[in-house]
């Protein structure tokens, strides 16, 4: 049995630092989720929640305590661990379980906080994500890993550090019409380059935050809710791939095979090809990831991303609009989070809820999203009605 799943409602918080628990935040965006789509807290049939630092808070198992806040304690509930990619590997659960007949409404939240720590200590929960044993013992940081792929790619392709600064230019502009960002500043290309270096070639301002944040979504069978009180998302594709963990295993480190395989499967599922994408949102943690991104995925030729970007042809106003939200650069990373939050970017553009980062077109768009270095990767792909 498979039906029409809709993304049929949506709700954030800002990112940043959080006063609340990451338990209440939840709880209030699922709410807002819940709202939004016009139906009530008791018509959710299972919760997936996104959390992979929980035990930064000492809280495990966050479900049931999300779902007693909202008045359905009775409701089941299971948390979805898959790094940075969590809440889209929720989306993919819940979208299973709608699209497959097993549930008509379910709930995706995604809730990190890790503002009560500091830096090193941080940094170290993160570190997690990655291969332990061999790479975060060994000293390999995030920022090391990801400047290692940046600087293979500016190697082979010539890739230049001014086409990172433009990655990183047009998505602080973004992030600064959005009041879900943590970054609400835009910055220049000279501010760019004089930022320090945090690891060859990668600087400051190449690099995601630590943000705290939480963001939901209900998905619903389509039949079961003939008159939306809302524009919905048509989940016309739901796609999850991975990867070799280790990037010292993998044969070629100017691209993720998993979003690469990814893509492809929510393309053959939606029935269209990159070129039928108006605007997106990728995992950008760092400004190569989100060139990477679009040369994995198809939407231009190796080594060809960064040109492209430099020339604006991915600006809010450009040919592929890419990040209109600000992206994990600047609107934030709350990890678990994440996921969830493209949608919401997605869900407010075909709603017109995006104010002045509204992009011109909106009728296909994509949301991918990275666990980790690339070990796993979700890509959806959502139409109108």
């Amino acid at each position: 049995m498979t039906r029409e799943a809709w993304v049929l409602g949506a709700a954030s918080n800002r990112f940043g630092k959080m006063k609340e628990s990451g338990r209440e935040a939840g709880a209030r965006v699922a709410l807002e989720a819940i709202q939004t789509a016009g139906i009530e807290p008791k018509d959710i049939g299972y919760t997936f929640v996104a959390n992979a630092f929980g035990l930064s808070e000492k809280q495990a198992h966050v479900g049931p305590l999300i779902n007693t806040a909202l008045g359905i304690p009775e409701v089941p509930s299971c948390t979805v661990e898959s790094a940075c990619s969590s809440s889209s590997a929720a989306l993919h659960e819940a979208f299973v379980h709608v699209a497959g007949g097993f549930l008509d409404a379910a709930l995706v939240v995604g809730v990190e906080k890790l503002s009560q720590l500091d830096t090193l200590t941080a940094t170290s929960y993160f570190a997690i994500g990655a291969d332990y044993p061999f790479e975060s013992h060994n000293g390999a940081t995030f920022p090391g890993l990801y400047a290692t792929i940046a600087d293979a790619h500016m190697k082979r392709y010539g890739t230049r550090r001014e086409q990172l600064g433009a990655v990183s230019v047009k998505n602080h502009l973004n992030a600064s019409l959005n009041p879900h960002a943590h970054f609400q500043k835009p910055i220049t290309m000279d501010t760019y380059l004089e930022s320090p270096m945090i690891a060859t070639p990668l600087r400051l301002y190449d690099c995601c935050p630590f943000s705290d944040g939480a963001a939901a979504l209900v998905v619903v069978a389509a039949e079961k809710y003939p008159n939306p009180h809302t524009e919905p998302l048509v989940i016309r594709a739901s796609a999850r791939a991975g990867s070799i963990a280790d990037m010292h295993d993998r044969p070629d480190l100017t691209s993720l095979p998993a979003s690469q395989r990814a893509a492809q499967t929510a393309f053959r599922q939606a029935r269209v090809e990159p070129g039928q994408i108006d605007f997106m949102e990728v995992h950008d943690c760092f400004t190569i990831a989100e060139l990477v991104a679009l040369e994995d995925m198809g939407f231009f030729p190796r080594g060809q991303a960064g040109a492209a970007t430099a020339e604006g042809l991915t600006a809010r106003d450009g040919k592929l609009p890419v990040n209109p939200s600000g992206g994990l650069k600047a609107k934030g990373h709350p990890v678990s989070a994440t996921g969830a939050s493209q949608v919401v970017e997605i869900f407010e553009q075909f709603n017109g809820l995006a104010g002045p980062r509204a992009v011109p077109k909106t009728s296909v768009a994509l949301a991918h999203n990275v666990g980790a270095t690339g070990s796993s990767a979700s890509v959806h792909i959502f139409g109108r009605r």
